[in-house]
């Protein structure tokens, strides 16, 4: 038995945790079984070192920390400020950004943030400089009056949602979709690819305050140079909400036209997915935002996560290492190996390929729907998520694609010959999957049939697939 490090360490904290709550240290135990024995290709996921991991579990998490470093509400935060300020340090250094602000709790908190410092830079409203002080939980219906009459219908220029654009760039369920008068551009439908003309045509038509680039189901590079070009001639603000490529970015695979950090004015992340840290977010700009994105608390955000912060740092530190910008590239080699897999094999692909992480594969061509497709692929020991296409006739909820991605499966080991085998076996589940009925014998979009003995057998091959590249090696809890 490992008596190493990680090891001793997982195993004394379960220790403690089944003192107090032992279905709680069951299902800590089940969590990680089960990621070692499942192919993981959700492309927002991937696996965060034990140093990162451990990073989240200690006294840090008993801090409030409201404010920033050196300027807290609450006294006694002298360690906070020293990992919040190693966490920005590393993030600047790593995306050569002038400023970093790593409070945001996750992806939409960031956005948020952007989108409140941007309104506040750009539109003269006393109402939003004193709501600036108080979290937006403590205003008063007077308060939010004062604000919707000083900032007026400011509007929103994002990528759509069936395009591969994410639901806090305006989709109107979101906050973002109410906060702005929101316009979606999308893609050409002949080739599922951004159009920069059709955009540039948007934005002297909508004239929006804010253009919004990136995406989480988009499977090429985006030329930032150009949009920012787009921003600067309707004069609108550029931000990029880079969360799902932010590891390449660092890696250095996104430079030039495709890195959005000298081309944005603001930039947002998550700190999980290709990045591989905590799940978290982060804002970038210049200095010229700077002094309102470090605001986002108490405006948008309730007390920041020292814990979290503390493993942004970790994580953010293992980023900087030289072995990252590997990895960074082998998570692009093997999205091309695993996109030329399924298209050999007869597979759709939503731009015909990818240039990123990420691979979206249009199931109708089996007769599926992505629910259909989502859980016969579960069942096989498949982990993916459903996912619209451009122009989606089945809308956000049925879907009619599935959207794959490589990190993870990179962090584990896996190459291009074991992305081919991973696409000789999702064809496997999708050809041998047909479309269910409903009690009444009507066509469903959410019920399936798959011979259970198929799925057993692609469920063992994908087990056999994953057995020489072991998740945590260092970590034994038995």
């Amino acid at each position: 038995m490992s008596h190493n490090a990680e090891s001793t360490a997982f195993r004394s904290a379960l220790e403690v945790i089944r003192a107090v709550e032992p279905r709680v240290a069951d299902a800590i135990g089940a969590e990680l079984v089960d990621q070692r024995e499942s192919l993981k290709l959700i492309a927002s996921e991937n696996y965060a070192s034990p140093a990162t991991l451990l990073a989240m579990g200690n006294w840090f998490s008993d801090k409030y920390a409201e404010g920033t470093v050196g300027r807290r509400f609450y006294a006694g935060c002298q360690n906070v400020d020293t990992v919040e300020a190693l966490a920005a340090e590393h993030a600047r250094e790593l995306f050569g950004a002038a400023h970093a602000y790593v409070q945001p709790h996750s992806g939409i908190d960031a956005n948020l943030v952007a989108f409140w410092a941007i309104l506040a830079d750009r539109v003269e409203s006393p109402a939003l400089k004193k709501a600036q002080k108080r979290h937006v939980n403590d205003l008063t219906e007077a308060d939010w009056f004062a604000l919707r009459r000083e900032l007026g219908d400011q509007r929103m220029l994002g990528m759509s949602l069936d395009a591969g654009g994410h639901l806090t760039h305006g989709f109107r369920p979101n906050i973002s979709g109410k906060m702005f008068d929101q316009r979606s551009y999308g893609t050409d439908p002949a080739t599922g690819l951004i159009d920069y003309d059709r955009v540039a045509e948007a934005a002297r038509e909508f004239r929006p305050l804010i253009l919004v680039a990136g995406y989480s189901a988009y499977p090429r590079k985006v030329n930032f140079r150009i949009m920012r070009e787009i921003a600067d001639s309707v004069g609108a603000t550029f931000m990029v909400d880079m969360a799902h490529f932010a590891g390449l970015v660092a890696g250095k695979v996104f430079t030039g036209d495709f890195d959005p950090v000298p081309h944005a004015h603001i930039v947002t992340t998550t700190t999980h997915k290709s990045l591989r840290g905590p799940r978290g977010g982060m804002v970038l700009c210049g200095p010229e935002l700077a002094d309102q994105v470090d605001r986002g608390c108490p405006m948008v955000l309730g007390g920041p996560l020292p814990h979290v912060m503390a493993a942004k740092a970790v994580a953010l530190a293992e980023a900087r290492r030289p072995d990252f910008a590997d990895y960074a590239s082998r998570i692009v080699d093997n999205a091309h190996a695993l996109a030329d897999g399924l298209l050999r094999r007869g597979a759709s692909l939503v731009t015909g390929g990818t240039d990123n992480h990420l691979v979206l594969i249009d199931v109708s061509g089996y007769g599926l729907t992505g629910r259909q497709a989502e859980q016969a692929l579960l069942d096989s020991g498949i982990v993916t998520n459903r996912n619209a296409v451009p122009q989606d006739p089945n809308g956000a909820w049925y879907t009619s694609g599935i959207r794959i991605g490589t990190p993870a499966l990179t962090t584990r080991g896996l190459g291009a010959a074991e992305m081919d085998a991973t696409a000789e076996l999702i064809h496997t589940v999708l050809d041998r999957t047909t479309a269910g009925t409903g009690p009444d014998g009507a066509p469903s979009k959410a019920k399936y049939v798959l011979d259970p003995a198929v799925a057993e057998s692609v469920g063992k091959q994908a087990a056999d697939l994953l057995t020489p590249f072991p998740l945590y090696p260092e970590v034994t809890l038995g």
